[in-house]
């Protein structure tokens, strides 16, 4: 990701540095491949100096590809020779090499994540490994990840409204309720527009599970090879439909006796101010998608604008529909202050590609409770899909005020606690902050814990949800460790403010 030459820290390509310019332009390349369809976004980022760190100024998005149906070989798994062609044409069309791709993110959702289809694709981006931030995206995470590129975040910052977004795809819909630029509860249901689908003679040549079943609740005959009638069709979207619309109200939805919920029903009672729809059906929603694809999608989006209409809250356009999940990474290098670093042992590192945490744990009061320490970092370990404790995390901590023995204590009990399932596959307890106690904290984990987990602590960096950092080793000449910091950047209708990528301490 840089090159160390001369003792300066280089970003991306050789020869160019953070230090000596105060604007910085780079290409990125956002990648999404899903069960239902794949499609890029190529960006280019402006960022610009802000004192001692960089925040984008702009990003404009100079080329998105066509929308492909994911294709698939007769076992189901990803036809990546399709899927390589699609994408190494799209280059073509942008008018980019791979190599000269500075920064992206793959997001791989549905069918993508399962082990022999990541591989595939992952073969097909190897040449730019390093560069790309690879993101699976189970429920939860996708949920989010839509609610920010759909505006919907953003919207409920600047008008004070609570606003819901639904992003709903080929198999699943994602529910996400936002409040005061948070997502404050969220889940995801199996209705889709692919879950029936047919070929240009009518008849049915793909139906998933959840299909079947609404199909048989409705007394339907269907299977594949047979012709969906129109009326068929509509029954089947009004269905689906009305088994979306009890999730977003907070029920817990069945078709026949099988659960549709993929997470936990929305429990927070408030009053809807606005709802914006995303993802494939949105297209259709908004007007902006006129053709057919054999499936339900125009259906069901006939049936949302008239549920809504009659629900209450007002129907907004937001800011990406398909796209929403689309996003392009920008990474930048720094050096941190190594006045305030701890690394124990210093083989740990480097670590690569590992995601930020950032909870709410309330550090600003005379007393940090360790209980609500842990329960905030596992509350967000659980709703980004990192629960089970297979990655490694960085848990970013804005410290606020002193650093006592009994702050420190209930600091680092609640870490341990709120990490378990992290530290049982064996990863070290990462913690970034943006103050100057990365030490200390590090050494009463040593020192006064006596815990045997690795530990990297360090400080100087400003980091948010979304963001991935790589640990380089560090540095003998001042003990300072270079970081690069891979941010996922929304578009910029969809953020809340510029977006700030760090800041540079001097070593």
């Amino acid at each position: 990701m840089s090159e160390d030459e001369g003792g300066r820290i280089f970003f991306s390509s050789k020869g160019r540095t953070l230090e000596g310019e105060d604007e910085i332009v780079i290409l990125s390349v956002g990648v999404d491949i899903g069960s239902s369809t794949s499609h890029l976004v190529f960006s280019r980022i402006v960022l610009e100096r802000l004192d001692s760190r960089y925040v984008v100024s702009e990003r404009e998005t100079f080329y998105a590809s066509d929308i492909l149906l994911t294709p698939y070989t007769e076992d189901e798994t990803i036809d990546a020779e399709k899927l390589g062609a699609f994408i190494a044409k799209q280059y073509q069309f942008a008018k980019v090499l791979p190599e000269e791709i500075d920064t992206g993110a793959l997001i791989l959702t549905g069918v993508a994540v399962r082990r022999k289809n990541a591989r595939l694709i992952g073969d097909l981006f190897a040449s730019q490994t390093g560069k790309l931030v690879a993101v699976s995206a189970g429920d939860s995470l996708e949920t989010v990840m839509a609610a920010y590129g759909s505006g919907a975040v953003a919207r409920s910052v600047r008008g004070g409204a609570v606003v819901m977004n639904v992003d709903i795809g080929g198999g699943t819909s994602k529910i996400a309720l936002c409040k005061n630029g948070k997502v404050v509860d969220l889940t995801a249901i199996d209705v889709g527009a692919r879950l029936v689908v047919t070929g240009k003679d009518g008849r049915i040549n793909r139906m998933e599970e959840a299909g079947r079943q609404f199909a048989a609740e409705l007394g339907l005959n269907l299977d594949l090879g047979v012709e969906l009638k129109p009326d068929d069709a509509r029954a089947l979207a009004s269905r689906m439909t009305d088994r979306l619309f009890e999730a977003m109200q907070g029920g817990s939805p069945k078709v026949g006796s099988s659960p549709l919920l993929r997470l936990d029903p929305i429990a927070t009672q408030a009053k809807i101010d606005e709802v914006t729809i995303s993802g494939g059906v949105s297209e259709f929603v908004y007007g902006r998608e006129k053709g057919s694809f054999g499936d339900l999608g125009p259906l069901l989006a006939k049936e949302i604008r008239t549920r809504i209409e009659a629900w209450g809250p007002k129907l907004e356009t937001p800011s990406e529909g398909i796209r929403a999940t689309v996003v392009g990474a920008s990474q930048y290098t720094t050096q941190v202050s190594g006045s305030t670093i701890f690394v124990s042992p210093l083989e740990i590192l480097p670590l690569r590609n590992v995601p930020v945490i950032a909870p709410d744990m309330n550090l600003e009061a005379d007393d940090i409770d360790a209980a609500t320490v842990a329960a905030a970092i596992k509350g967000v370990l659980k709703r980004l899909d990192l629960a089970d404790g297979e990655k490694p995390v960085a848990v970013f901590a804005p410290w606020r005020g002193s650093a006592t023995f009994a702050r420190l204590d209930a600091y680092c009990q609640g870490v341990v606690e709120g990490l378990e399932t992290v530290l049982a596959h064996g990863h070290p307890i990462v913690l970034v902050g943006d103050g100057d106690v990365g030490g200390l904290i590090g050494i009463h984990f040593r020192e006064e814990m006596k815990h045997h987990y690795p530990v990297v602590s360090i400080d100087g960096l400003e980091l948010k949800e979304f963001d991935y950092i790589d640990i380089g080793a560090i540095l003998d000449t001042s003990g300072a460790v270079p970081v690069v910091i891979k941010s996922l950047i929304f578009p910029s209708s969809a953020a809340l403010g510029k977006e700030s990528l760090g800041k540079a301490a001097t070593p």
